[in-house]
């Protein structure tokens, strides 16, 4: 995890109320290999920014840096006003990982009364966490499989079972490591709908990553990443008119063109 103690004790919420996150000189390594290099970046309030490009570019690496879990991270990283990893932001981020993360044994309500214990031990009545978790599986449109097996359900189905506990506590930061991924296309649009109701009603910040470049329409604000960096921080219009593309997948194309010859013209006047 990130390190705030060691630079910062204890420090004030930044009063940031444009950027619910916020990079600056952001490095990761890991082993030999730089996963991140000198990311600077914000993630506005309030609003749906896709993290896109290829798979091992590093889009997990960075979500992990965000929400506190990503060791050897150098720079600044500042999420809801405070360090990443810091105490108080965890009940603050809700993290849905690529892995489904539930208890086979146990059906979808028992996960996320489970869950719903952890985040908040004893401090909110029994019905209050009840409707929460009621409104959580609702959310995710499990309400008739509630007592249903983990074990027994779909690949989607556990995915959304994931992202119900990610959803308990109404958190004001999303982070989805590609929620979609392998859903059919009617799941798919669905959960963008109800992504779209969670920053428009609820106020809520969501960060999702992903390697299909069609949900990139999908987003108020776009992190275009290759090997490790930024290559566009901008929305997906800006980015097609930026650089004359009449899709986003093309735009990004074209920046990694960009990108490479300009990796060339640098590595000749070196020589």
């Amino acid at each position: 995890m990130m390190n705030y103690s060691s630079t910062r004790s204890d420090p004030p919420e930044t009063p940031d109320t444009a950027a619910a996150i916020r990079a600056e000189s952001l490095n990761v390594v890991r082993g030999p290999r730089q996963v991140l290099r000198d990311l600077e970046f914000t993630v506005p309030r309030g609003q749906i920014t896709g993290l896109l490009g290829p798979s091992g570019c590093g889009k997990t690496t960075l979500m992990r840096a965000i929400v506190g879990t990503q060791a050897k991270v150098t720079g600044t990283l500042d999420v809801l006003g405070r360090p990443a990893g810091h105490p108080t932001l965890r009940t603050r981020i809700g993290y849905v990982t690529q892995a489904p993360s539930v208890y086979d044994d146990l059906t979808i309500r028992q996960n996320l009364d489970y869950f719903a214990a952890i985040l908040d031990p004893g401090h909110t009545a029994a019905d209050r966490r009840h409707e929460n978790v009621t409104r959580a599986i609702a959310d995710v449109d499990l309400t008739s499989h509630t007592d249903a097996l983990a074990g027994n359900l779909s690949g989607g189905q556990r995915s959304r079972v994931s992202l119900a506990v990610a959803l308990l506590g109404t958190p004001e930061l999303l982070v989805l490591d590609e929620p979609t991924v392998g859903l059919d296309p009617v799941l798919r649009r669905d959960l963008w709908n109800l992504f779209h109701d969670i920053a428009a009603s609820r106020g809520a910040t969501l960060l999702i990553s992903s390697h299909v470049m069609d949900e990139a329409e999908r987003c108020h604000r776009l992190l275009l990443m290759r090997e490790g960096q930024i290559l566009a921080d901008d929305t997906p219009d800006a980015l097609r008119t930026r650089t004359g593309s009449e899709t986003v997948e093309a735009a990004f194309l074209h920046l990694v063109d960009e990108a490479v010859a300009a990796a060339a013209r640098a590595k000749e006047t070196t020589r």
